[in-house]
């Protein structure tokens, strides 16, 4: 099916094809692994039909609650329908407990929690590797307005909150996320949008009695059961109840 399609992007883990209407994309989820900017890579089979189910869980909660963002409808168990945006050039990452670059960056031990969120702003740039900016930077050159950056804080942090109840609800602690935003067009108007995904690929998710990680980390870290624990937060969340039964079939 997605052969026949057009190809606008492919990135680490997912590939963007042309929609079936103008204004439309096909998003569809790889199960590649790649890890310090690309660096690590691997093949975790099952791992794109986890994330797709999740993150549809969550954008369509957001929906709910007026976060806009690019999510129409799940089309396959690999696909989503999404609407096409401009992506703005930045990996916005909020923070509550100290964890992975943070943790290195100030010499803190992991796990110890911010007296409030914390967002951080990075380049969305793989050659550069990413590199961390300032809000300063982003209007020097151009890659958001003074707006745009006040409309993307403001939906980050009604993200995080949003989450932060949504996991501790199911035993979770919600450490980190990395999100990206991106202009939706309407006529000459264009309004900031949330977009890409919400996964255990883009948040560290801890067991909050354990601390067992739950996300990419376990990737990372060499620490196994990656499937086994993102399959662990969809079950927890209410969704994927047959994913064992899903990968061993070799889902597509």
């Amino acid at each position: 099916m997605t052969t026949r399609r057009k190809k606008i992007y492919e990135g680490k883990a997912k590939i963007l094809y042309e929609g079936p209407e103008p204004g439309t994309l096909v998003q569809y989820f790889k199960d590649d692994a790649t890890a310090f900017n690309g660096e690590k890579k691997a093949q975790l089979e099952g791992k794109g039909v986890i994330n797709n189910r999740i993150s549809e869980f969550v954008m369509t909660r957001l929906t709910q609650i007026g976060v806009q963002n690019h999510f129409i409808k799940r089309l396959s168990l690999r696909e989503q329908l999404i609407r096409e945006v401009e992506i703005i050039p930045l990996e916005v990452v909020c923070r509550n407990v100290i964890a992975g670059s943070m943790a290195k960056r100030f010499n803190l031990p992991e796990g110890q929690q911010l007296p409030r969120s914390i967002i951080e702003f990075y380049y969305k740039n793989d050659e550069m590797g990413d590199p961390m900016i300032t809000e300063e930077h982003i209007t020097a050159f151009n890659w958001a307005t003074t707006q745009e950056i006040d409309d993307i804080l403001a939906m980050t942090l009604r993200v995080n909150d949003f989450l932060c109840g949504m996991f501790a609800a199911v035993g979770i602690t919600l450490v980190d996320f990395k999100i990206e935003f991106g202009r939706l067009f309407e006529g000459e108007f264009a309004r900031v949008i949330l977009a890409d995904e919400i996964s255990p690929d883009s948040c560290r998710l801890w067991d909050t009695q354990s601390g067992e990680k739950l996300d990419k980390d376990r990737f990372r870290r060499d620490l196994g059961d990656v499937i086994e624990s993102y399959t662990e937060v969809a079950k927890r969340l209410g969704i994927m109840k047959d994913m064992p039964r899903v990968i061993e079939g070799g889902a597509q």
